[in-house]
């Protein structure tokens, strides 16, 4: 009987050891649960952020899912502190076990599982929470978390098999959620010290350690009392594993958490409009028509060019990784080296916002204060304000998911006239208040908005870009996306065609006002200035002082078909620009950054540089999967340009542009111009020296919020001085290796006076006269 017995325990014994033996091989084939592949466990963390970088190699952000937000970081590029601090605390033994340490598991069996104390620890190694955190779903039970464990233990120990310690280390900390978007030990450095993960102390490497046993209980934001509690437990258990002295502790348990913190956002920091702009170029799919609402004719025209020429346009769904899918920005680690450069990105916004934001927006408010219309400039009825508000109201987001929900007009309306708690933007910083959603509309309605651009002459690389002065609050980039009337900016256009047909800086035209009549109609155009009016002045000066008539002259004589050609060839995309003699006053809508790669061809021998924002692409493996070189094309003679040069040069020395001596001491050779739309709804300033074109608009929301004054409106004032600060700190700062001593290469033997234009005296002496133009398309 005895022997039977011992004979049954023995079989038990046996059986169950079978049985636990059978069934870890079923697990590690994958019979039982997950396992993942060999490819898997080799490569066990694919999903991390795209890194965008400067030309000078500094992080301009990140693209990522929400909760993905992950960017690697090497071993040797951790702090020894945060490592210590992650074993100390999460796996004393971890350099003693091949993933299972048995003495932490069978002291969790009795202390957890049998006698119920909550505060024994737990027997997870290091590689199984990692094996948890790469393969496992959360649990919805108890008894579920239980058929998980032998699963993770079989990959712990297969992962021991294929890794070193140091690797399984790294690809824990990259992994870990550290909250607040902070998925990864670079980002949490970041985002809660504002530091690299090799330069944390001990104390931040206790603190964030310290989060893994429990993110959102630990949270040093919200709880920062519990964060030092655990933190210091952290260093406790650094001090029993021998990393630290009793001394040390001492010192370190009384220094308070000292975050740094920063949420990662994309919508802050800087750089945000370019990032969204090539998030957006980088991602696109191949333009469909019926993806396009009716009115965005000029969208899609521009998005098919962009997807059938611009290699960037679309590139991930250009291209694709080994596997046969298409590359994602937001999960496989790229990195994106862009042509901007930090500081002049800085120096862009930081001029940006202190004219627009600090100086012409108290004068604008000031100009408004009071007025029944405002913002409105004066002029605009009541009815008119009403109209736009409300069109502004239908077209904002509130209202559209209001619409769609099903609610009704009434409701709509009631909301939008309902008091609300609400941030809005304001100069200063963000503001908390309560207005109505409709009184909200009316208030970024008197906001200014701005745009500017920078690029190299030669190369078309993008060196500042900043589409308005807080992507928070105004996402509509105004350095791409938004189109605006030119304006005299127009001009220099107009005087490169009247160049390639043989006209000269010093040749000459009466500068009187005259009636143009094509077919049935007429048209007198109007200038701001009756200076040295009734005599023959050269183009140079007409160019110079903006002369409207003398614009109108020259398009009199040139072909308005033959100057909608050339705008295309210097890379102006807007297919509604139409053939007219008004054309050389610039009615037409033109977008900054359009305006400044054109403006490229007049300082680079007639060869317009396209605008080049990324030069490559490496994966998350450090190859290069994409390169991308500067396009360029020629758009009028290297004689022309020149002559262009000598005509622009003549608007900065002593014309419109001038502001930029005798104001702001700028020295360069420079050529440029100023451009004013009627009522001061748009002021421009473009130019350019040998080596940097740049461009600037400033303006309201929509046409009819302007400033009264020209004083304020106009481009020398708008517009001129954000170029003017931003080139003064870029000429100031020598590591960039720009100078003002820089000057234009023209050609040998270059006379600017060459001309083959010779008008007879009686083609001059009808010039003040009604004038005919043979084509009717021409008004």
């Amino acid at each position: 009987m005895r022997k039977k017995f011992f004979i049954t325990i023995w079989a038990l014994f046996f059986t169950v050891i079978l049985a636990v033996a059978v069934a870890f091989w079923a697990i590690a084939k994958g019979y039982i649960g997950y396992m993942p592949n060999l490819s898997q466990l080799e490569n066990p963390v694919n999903k991390f952020a795209s890194q965008v970088l400067t030309s000078d190699g500094q992080l301009l952000g990140t693209w990522s899912y929400q909760r993905a937000n992950r960017i690697f970081v090497d071993y040797r590029d951790i702090a020894p502190s945060t490592v210590q601090a992650l074993v100390a605390t999460e796996d004393v033994r971890f350099y003693e076990h091949s993933g299972i340490d048995f003495r932490a598991l069978m002291r969790a069996i009795v202390k957890r599982g049998i006698l119920r104390q909550k505060n024994a620890g737990g027997g997870s190694t290091i590689t199984q929470q990692l094996a948890k955190q790469l393969y496992s779903e959360r649990a919805s039970s108890t008894m579920e978390r239980l058929f998980q464990k032998p699963i993770e233990w079989t990959i712990a120990v297969r992962l021991e098999r294929y890794y070193t310690k140091e690797e399984i280390l790294s690809m824990y900390l990259n992994y870990f959620d550290f909250l607040h978007n902070a998925v990864g030990l670079k980002t949490a450095a970041k985002t809660y010290y504002g530091k690299e993960p090799k330069d944390l102390t001990v104390n931040e490497s206790a603190m964030l350690i310290g989060l893994c046993k429990n993110p959102s209980f630990f949270n040093p934001v919200r709880f920062p009392e519990r964060a030092v509690e655990r933190r210091n437990v952290v260093l406790g258990q650094m001090l029993k594993a021998g990393y630290l002295t009793q001394e040390e502790v001492d010192s370190l348990s009384k220094q308070p958490l000292a975050l740094n913190f920063h949420r990662v956002d994309h919508k802050e920091g800087h750089g945000t409009y370019i990032r969204e702009y090539l998030r957006t170029v980088l991602m696109a799919k191949k333009p469909e028509r019926d993806d396009y609402a009716s009115w965005q004719n000029q969208k899609f025209y521009d998005d098919s060019v962009a997807w059938a020429n611009d290699p960037l346009y679309g590139w991930c769904n250009k291209n694709k990784k080994k596997d046969g899918s298409n590359y994602n920005i937001y999960v496989d680690g790229l990195k994106i080296y862009t042509t901007i450069d930090s500081r002049m990105q800085r120096y862009a916004e930081e001029a940006m916002y202190n004219h627009v934001a600090k100086e012409m927006q108290p004068l604008f408010a000031a100009e408004r204060k009071g007025k029944a219309n405002a913002p409105y400039a004066a002029g605009i009825s009541m009815e008119k304000v009403e109209q736009n508000l409300q069109r502004a109201m239908r077209q904002s987001e509130r209202y559209l998911v209001m619409h769609r929900a099903g609610v009704s007009a009434e409701d709509i309306e009631k909301a939008f006239n309902t008091p609300t708690e609400m941030t809005v933007y304001s100069v200063d910083g963000e503001i908390d208040t309560t207005m109505t959603p409709l009184d909200s509309i009316k208030y970024y309605k008197g906001i200014l908005r701005s745009g500017f651009v920078c690029m190299d002459t030669r190369t078309g690389q993008v060196k500042a870009y900043v589409g308005g002065l807080d992507y928070r609050h105004f996402q509509y980039d105004m350095a791409s996306m938004g189109r605006r009337q030119v304006g005299s900016t127009i001009k220099p256009y107009l005087y490169a065609l009247a160049m390639e047909n043989g006209w000269s800086p010093c040749d000459v035209a009466p500068n009187v006002q005259t009636t143009y009549q094509v077919g049935n109609q007429t048209w007198t155009p109007r200038n701001g200035s009756r200076a040295r009016y009734g005599e023959m002045v050269t183009l140079k000066w007409g160019l110079a002082t903006s002369n409207n008539w003398i614009s109108a002259y020259l398009m009199s004589q040139l072909n308005p078909k033959a100057f909608v050609r050339l705008l295309h060839e210097f890379g102006i995309m807007n297919q509604e620009i139409h053939p007219s003699m008004s054309l050389c006053l610039g009615p037409c809508d033109i977008s900054v950054l359009e305006m400044v790669s054109a403006y490229t061809a007049f300082a680079n021998h007639g060869i317009r540089t396209a605008p080049l924002f990324v030069t490559r692409i490496e994966d998350a493996n450090g190859d290069v999967v994409g390169e991308f070189s500067p396009k360029m094309n020629e758009v009028i003679s290297e004689e022309s340009a020149a002559k262009m040069i000598v005509l622009m040069r003549g608007v900065i020395d002593g014309g419109t542009g001038a502001r930029m001596r005798f104001r702001y001491n700028i020295k360069a050779p420079m050529g440029g111009k100023t451009g004013t739309t009627n009522d001061n709804s748009d002021g421009w300033f473009v130019g350019y020296t040998p080596s940097l074109a740049f461009g600037a608009w400033v303006g309201g929301d929509e046409h009819d919020v302007h400033f009264n004054s020209m004083a304020y409106g106009q481009g020398a004032a708008a517009s001129l001085p954000i170029c003017a600060s931003f080139l003064k700190q870029v000429f100031a700062d020598s590591t960039l290796g720009y100078s003002e001593d820089e000057s234009f290469d023209m050609p040998a033997g270059f006379d600017p006076c060459s001309s083959s234009i010779d008008l007879s005296e009686d083609e001059l002496d009808t010039v003040g006269d009604n004038m005919v133009i043979d084509d009717p398309e021409a008004l």
